[in-house]
């Protein structure tokens, strides 16, 4: 009884196609043991470790032009540094991976959050946002493709970002990102008036704003914080030529701006 076995049989053996075999065998990286009088090509325990060892380094990364090099010439060392970089490369994909993960799950939140809302306004309770600055321009400047370009390196994958556009009333607005701690410069905690939409010209933004503002005083609220306009740029997946916009500011509610003056007026007469 024969103790080799056949391309097919070593094929099904190592959950690998007779081509990728073959193709072993024509970069010289592998071969039978011998060919029977058939010209079947015969394949030995020895073909069988060793296909295992070269499916292992393609695994790891490892060219085809390159096996015959490891595999007759690496040392010890040598395997464990190939390892050890396989492994960097492994936990680098895996970090994209979760950051890929993440960023879907935001997507998905953030869209589902628009679709559920029936009313325009919102009070957001936030806690302290810390900012790094991006872009200062003129507030009447619209930002275009050039001043993209020119902070380009400043931000590695822009529109996966939330992008703060902060209005402190002056003549520049300052573009921002949240950063995980302290950053130029923050926004405090508190409840803020929040309203979004999805927006295809400049116009409907101005009218959008000037909405807000209404609203707000109808409401009686003072408006503690400058005006926050946030681009989700993602969200414009979902609709064709169009933006989605969150404006918001931090206020405080009619009862405590009344607590507040009440108190400054009994300070006063006392």
């Amino acid at each position: 009884m024969k103790s080799e076995i056949t391309i097919s049989e070593l094929a099904n053996l190592m959950n690998v196609s007779v081509h990728q075999i073959r193709y072993f065998e024509e970069k010289g990286v592998l071969g039978p043991a011998y060919t029977d009088n058939n010209q079947y090509r015969m394949y030995s325990i020895e073909q069988v470790y060793q296909l295992a060892h070269i499916l292992l380094l393609r695994k790891l990364g490892v060219s085809v032009q390159s096996i015959n090099d490891c595999m007759t010439s690496y040392s010890a060392d040598q395997y464990q540094q190939l390892l050890h970089h396989s492994l960097w490369e492994v936990d680098t994909e895996l970090l994209r991976l979760n950051e890929l993960q993440h960023f879907i799950k935001k997507v998905l939140h953030e869209q589902q959050n628009f679709n559920s809302q029936s009313n325009r306004y919102h009070i957001k309770r936030r806690d302290t946002t810390y900012f790094a600055s991006w872009i200062e321009m003129d507030s009447h400047t619209k930002l275009n493709a050039k001043l993209l370009a020119e902070q380009a390196k400043r931000v590695p994958n822009l529109f996966e970002s939330d992008i703060h556009y902060i209005y402190d009333g002056s003549s520049t607005i300052s573009l921002c990102l949240e950063t995980q701690g302290p950053g130029d410069f923050s926004l405090p905690g508190g409840n803020y008036l929040s309203m979004q939409s999805l927006i295809h010209e400049d116009d409907e933004l101005k009218q959008m704003i000037e909405q807000l503002y209404d609203y707000a005083a109808v409401q009686s609220y003072t408006i503690a914080g400058p005006l926050i306009l946030i681009e989700r740029s993602y969200l414009s997946l979902f609709s064709k030529n169009e933006l989605y916009y969150e404006l918001q500011f931090l206020i405080e509610s009619a009862t405590k701006s009344e607590r507040r003056n009440h108190h400054d007026c009994s300070t006063d007469n006392n």
